[in-house]
């Protein structure tokens, strides 16, 4: 009986893999998707697995708020992030935002990092790119 209850988990679980709907952990851009051409405002979606959406200055274990990094890559684990006009922080715990670029190719990184905005790593991120229109 354990066997075949072991069987069926395994046989389920390699359903859920090749059907999609088993995901990493991590964090992804989940609007646009990459490559999209897009115009202005370009609304842009976040979306984390394995963590937990917090505001800034939350110090709890497995939590944090996502950055939008634009045209730059994903943050070495600990570096804090960056305050800027290319480096967007979402410390009130959105998970969808507007930005207005200007015309042409564009890189996306969403950044997950802690209370105190240090990064999770690249691990914790995703790079798209975007054409604006």
């Amino acid at each position: 009986m354990v066997k075949n209850t072991w069987l069926a988990g395994a046989a389920f679980a390699a359903l859920l893999a090749v059907s999609g709907v088993a995901r990493a952990e991590g964090v992804s851009i989940v609007e646009p998707k990459d490559g999209a051409t897009v115009t202005n405002p370009v609304h842009v979606k976040f979306a984390v697995e394995g963590m937990t959406v917090a505001p800034a200055g939350t110090t709890t274990s497995g939590t944090g708020h996502h950055h939008l990094l634009i045209d730059g890559g994903p943050l070495p684990q600990g570096q804090v992030v960056p305050v800027g006009d290319k480096s967007l922080h979402y410390g009130k715990g959105q998970t969808e935002t507007d930005v207005t670029l200007p015309p042409g190719d564009h890189t996306l990184t969403a950044q997950f990092a802690d209370g105190a905005h240090r990064s999770y790593g690249p691990e914790w991120s995703q790079t798209i790119t975007v054409h604006v229109k």
